[in-house]
């Protein structure tokens, strides 16, 4: 079958947009893995559940408050909090990208 005309543009945007989903959603994947590997032991790191500490906000609470973009020094120079025993952290740029991609996911901002 010959694809021609509007059916060509449908089919070509069609995926245009399959291919540009594909580096948001693994970009996403990724920022929540990276989170779930450092932060899950203490914060929830989901849309939804309570965090394993209760001391410790869940993440979709704390993008509220701050937005995820605004994290990005801390995340490279390395998160320090108020409580002694949270390990401090610093990512990588790629990294950072990733679970600022996430964090904004969880605020609704993807």
């Amino acid at each position: 079958m010959k694809l021609t005309g509007p059916v060509l543009a449908i089919a070509a945007g069609s995926l245009a947009l399959t291919a540009s989903a594909q580096p948001q959603s693994t970009t996403l994947e990724r920022g929540r893995q990276i989170l779930e590997a450092n932060c899950q032991r203490c914060h929830a790191t989901g849309k939804d559940g309570a965090s394993a500490r209760p001391d410790a906000p869940p993440l979709r609470t704390i993008v509220t408050r701050y937005p995820a973009s605004d994290l990005a020094e801390a995340l490279a120079e390395g998160i320090v909090s108020g409580h002694p025993d949270m390990p401090e952290f610093t990512f990588e740029p790629d990294d950072i990208d990733a679970i600022i991609a996430y964090l904004d996911s969880l605020a609704g901002n993807n």
